[in-house]
């Protein structure tokens, strides 16, 4: 039976346990798989493991966060994998054993390191194969926080992620008397090859938040009955909707904080007077999550394990592989809650910070289900420009419009704006602004951190650019295919770049969706829409319909990858090589 949720959705009995008792983890069962029986470990994992040498295990363990006991891929026993703690200038060691069954891996995301300790199978090295180990050795040579996780299909989604911090050399440029790790990430009980193969039959699969006959009587009563049939004209003849904001939604999905379901609710004590450091990390598979804390002022000072200019904020959206720190101030006569709901707005992850142990804060209601608009769809075009077909069967219609207002420099002409099978969907015309919170975040009420609020406190790597690059973000969603410029990763060649050369890359999201795109081996360093540095990052947000470019410094020799950050995207396609030679 079905409970009632205070926040005024359906929950599934199961789901409304999540997290109860153990809080999903069953590591402090003792219990370890070999073979087809679950064994004794030999002693409680450890959270934390600091020093230059490291041993880490990969292999296999019972949780439960919905009270379904599901097998998790875990490292030393555990999900999350253990925190690692490196100091800046350190040379560190890093032995990995694989006890799965079948191939495995691990890629340390956003760390500037040789290509063979990238941890990419069939670029960088050939993965760890089942019962053998690999050993990664390098130079820490920066700072902040990062996080670390699988490169192989999907054991990512099932567990094999994990926290890291790199103490800088120097001592903190924002110190504080608390610092606590916020790893948020989303578990599921389906196969993540079921959830995979269902997104390629339906893409709309798992999105339970489709308008309803309701929703437009609604309209009507608000729009009037021919502005509402239009509209929903439009959407329908386009084959688009409005709703589609997540590939896989709650109903799939428990989100957790530090692998605690939001029953479990992690608690982090602070004393009277405290500055509490939150390095917040999204090491989900497919969310997008926007984060606040009722009442709490954040500050964010670091973005990508890079320092920024002190911004002051109420909310903050953070893609999949992005990571942000922020330095709180809660008053000490009380507890507070730190919500971080999806972006599609079918569920949470929650945790509180307190004086003391055993206290709670009220959980905010999820804000209202957003819609995508026209400019999501459209970019910069005009609704009223003459000669606009509402009409187009397809968003091929999008080809052809406005392109006497285009500037020169991004003009393009209709065949190479078509669409096809590989491709549902062009924008003639993209915003570049960086001051868009993005959608279901727009004039909210709270002060909603943006690109355009970020500014690296550091110098550009180079100021000089030698050549541009210009690669379209497309797909299409009926099909459940992704691509960079219309064409997916088995049918692409690599992109190549000479060693030395300083390039600009300009992205353009010919989709619907937002897309967290990640170059590995290198810095992406941010430009204004005027061409300015504005800050230094390794994983990039393209909203819809968005035009944005960033400078690439090529100082990495090797085979590196270049990809669409949401894992069924980058399996579906929106993939890469980058040659540095």
């Amino acid at each position: 039976m079905d409970k009632q949720d205070p926040r005024g959705f359906q929950l599934p009995r199961r789901r409304f346990v999540q997290g109860l008792a153990l809080g999903g983890l069953a590591a402090g069962l003792g219990l370890w798989r070999e073979g087809s029986a679950w064994a004794a470990q030999p002693a409680a994992p450890r959270s934390e493991l600091t020093g230059t040498h490291f041993e880490l295990e990969i292999g296999e363990l019972p949780v439960d966060y919905t009270g379904r006991k599901r097998v998790a891929t875990v490292v030393n026993g555990q999900v999350p994998a253990p925190l690692l703690r490196w100091r800046e200038g350190d040379t560190i060691s890093l032995r990995v054993r694989n006890r799965l069954a079948v191939s495995s891996s691990i890629h340390w995301h956003g760390i500037v390191l040789p290509a063979d300790m990238d941890g990419v199978p069939g670029l960088s090295f050939d993965g760890i194969p089942a019962g053998g180990e690999y050993l990664y050795r390098f130079t820490v040579n920066q700072s902040g926080t990062y996080w670390y996780h699988s490169h192989s299909r999907f054991q990512e989604q099932t567990g094999l992620y994990g926290p890291i911090v790199i103490e800088p050399r120097d001592g903190e440029r924002h110190p504080a008397q608390r610092d606590y790790v916020v790893l948020l990430s989303d578990w599921t009980d389906t196969d993540p090859e079921r959830i995979y193969a269902n997104l390629k039959k339906q893409s709309g699969y798992y999105n339970n938040g489709k308008r309803t006959v309701g929703d437009f009587v609604r309209d009507v009563q608000h729009q009037g009955i021919s502005q509402a049939f239009a509209e929903r004209r439009m959407w329908n003849q386009m084959r688009m909707d409005p709703t589609d904001l997540a590939d896989v939604s709650a109903g799939a999905y428990t989100y957790l904080i530090n692998g605690q379901a939001p029953a479990g609710n992690w608690t982090g004590l602070f004393d009277a007077g405290d500055k509490v450091r939150l390095r917040f990390i999204n090491g989900s598979s497919m969310t997008f999550f926007d984060v606040r804390s009722p009442g709490l002022k954040m500050t964010v000072v670091a973005a990508d394990g890079q320092p920024i200019e002190p911004v002051s904020v109420d909310e903050f959206r953070i893609a999949t592989a992005e990571t942000y720190d922020v330095i709180v101030e809660p008053s000490a006569d009380r507890a507070w809650t730190i919500f971080a709901q999806s972006m599609d707005r079918s569920g949470y992850a929650r945790a509180t910070l307190t004086p003391q142990a055993g206290m709670a804060a009220e959980v905010p209601p999820l804000d209202p289900r957003p819609l995508l608009s026209m400019r999501d769809m459209m970019g910069q075009v005009d609704m009223s420009t003459p000669g606009m077909d509402h009409g187009a069967g397809n968003m091929s219609g999008m080809a052809g419009m406005d392109h006497a207002a285009m500037t020169h420099d991004h003009a393009m002409s209709t065949d190479e704006l078509k669409t096809g099978p590989e491709v549902d969907m062009r924008v003639a015309k993209p915003r570049s602004n960086l001051d868009d919170p993005g959608v279901g975040l727009r004039d909210n009420g709270r002060r909603v951190l943006t690109y355009a609020d970020l500014h690296a406190v550091d110098a550009p790597i180079s100021a000089v650019v030698d050549r541009e690059i210009t690669l379209r973000l497309t797909g299409n969603m009926e099909r459940y295919l992704w691509s960079f410029d219309g064409t997916r990763f088995s049918n692409a060649e690599p992109l190549r770049l000479k060693h030395g050369e300083h390039v600009r890359v300009v992205l353009i999201n010919d989709t619907m969706m937002t897309h967290p795109i990640h170059l590995h081996g290198m810095w992406s360093e941010l430009e204004s829409p005027d061409g300015r540095f504005q800050v230094r990052k390794h994983t990039l947000v393209v909203q819809p319909a968005q035009r944005i470019s960033y400078r690439v410094s090529a100082d990495a020799l090797g085979r590196w990858a270049y990809h669409c950050h949401l894992l069924y995207h980058m399996e579906a396609g929106m993939f890469r090589e980058v040659v540095v030679a």
